[in-house]
């Protein structure tokens, strides 16, 4: 299933913006972007694949602003989606959130998942904890 055009071009607009908020460090703003973005989305939203980006957005502001509850509701939605499970990055997030619940048996599996998915690459950008863990829990 596609979009119209006309509500794919509003909602990767908004994305766009609530990216460019993102990086400027207007967290909030940016989240309400996504927000926007994701109730242009038809009723079964979770059937769209769009839906899949834009809650791991959503997520990823929340996993920032260290709503680690907030962010895992987000990714778990995420992984619903298509093209959602399997997807290295909404695993690394899971596999962190899981990490900071104390959850470490699902965090090893997550990390696990994002580790066969994209490589120790994957793991560069964030805190050294979440790999250091990982390496406690399979060969790397």
């Amino acid at each position: 299933m596609q979009l119209p055009d006309s509500t794919h071009a509003e909602i990767s607009a908004l994305c766009k913006q609530g990216d460019d908020l993102a990086r400027a460090g207007h967290l909030e703003e940016s989240k309400n972007k996504y927000v926007a973005a994701l109730r242009l989305l038809p009723e079964n939203h979770r059937e769209w694949e769009a839906a899949t980006w834009i809650y791991a957005a959503v997520g990823d502001v929340h996993f920032q602003m260290k709503n680690y509850d907030k962010a895992f509701k987000c990714f778990y939605n995420a992984a619903q989606c298509p093209k959602g499970l399997g997807n290295p990055y909404i695993h690394l997030r899971l596999g962190q959130l899981y990490y900071e619940q104390e959850r470490l048996d699902q965090a090893a599996d997550e990390l696990t998942r994002a580790y066969m998915g994209a490589g120790i690459a994957i793991f560069m950008e964030d805190d050294p904890k979440y790999l250091e863990f990982l390496e406690t829990r399979i060969a790397i």
